[in-house]
């Protein structure tokens, strides 16, 4: 049986583990890990993430380190600063008055959010407060433990594996038909911000990598029966029921 090497645009299915300094675990798709690790989120997916080689689903070291394997593969890669979270730029160290911050508190290792920025308190001097805004792993080498699992072929299953990337929804309705794809959308993401940024580009994606003609979105709403009003009830128990 001939083994082909995974190229760029190819569809694969990978589980990895992201460390830093001395074995420190800040990303991984194992669950069990995450936990122990006190990095796991409830609302994250895990078993692992199906990614596009060389579409930037994954930091540049770990992505270019796909092409060129086989499914089976296991290994390790160092990923440097200009391929991971980018060199430390001093720029983006600030110091803020501490009346900005809540309560006019914080404390060396806090996580900030000001004008729409997110960023660490480094040092509190009097009422004047260092907030580095660079990306936590800023400057520093990590190490990428990973495998790859499986080569998606089935179009549905692309579909669907490439919208879990995005949405953390293992398995939303799919159908292509005359290389047309429709999605169900449920009513839970449709006021998902991160969903309403990402649709277009996985839109673009699905067009440009399956070679799909159009994408469809089609948004379900479930119809909420009303509750029966009791009779027997208190105008007391009725408002109740209504709040």
């Amino acid at each position: 049986m001939i083994i082909l090497a995974i190229e760029k645009g190819d569809i694969i299915k990978v589980s990895y583990t992201g460390k830093f300094g001395e074995d420190q675990i800040f990303d991984t798709t194992d669950e069990e890990l995450a936990k122990t690790n006190e990095i796991y989120n409830p609302r994250g997916m895990y078993g692992g993430d199906v990614v596009i080689v060389g579409a930037g689903h994954t930091i540049a070291g770990l992505d270019e380190d796909f092409a060129g394997k086989e499914v089976g593969y296991s290994g390790t890669v160092i990923v440097t600063p200009e391929k991971g979270f980018g060199d430390h730029d001093p720029k983006l160290v600030e110091n803020i008055s501490l009346t900005k911050f809540k309560d006019h508190k914080a404390y060396p290792g806090m996580n900030v959010e000001l004008d729409n920025k997110r960023g660490t308190v480094v040092k509190v001097i009097g009422r004047r407060v260092r907030v580095d805004f660079n990306h936590p792993l800023a400057g520093k080498d990590i190490n990428y433990e990973y495998s790859i699992d499986e080569k998606i072929e089935e179009p549905i299953e692309k579909v669907k594996g490439l919208l879990a990337l995005y949405t953390g929804v293992p398995d939303l309705e799919v159908a292509i038909e005359d290389n047309k794809v429709s999605i169900e959308v449920p009513a839970m993401l449709s006021f998902n911000q991160r969903w309403l940024m990402a649709k277009g580009r996985v839109a673009s994606e699905l067009i440009e990598h399956l070679g799909l003609e159009k994408v469809s979105y089609v948004e379900s709403y479930p119809v909420q029966m009303p509750e029966p009003v009791v009779e027997t009830a208190t105008e007391e128990e009725v408002t109740e029921s209504e709040e």
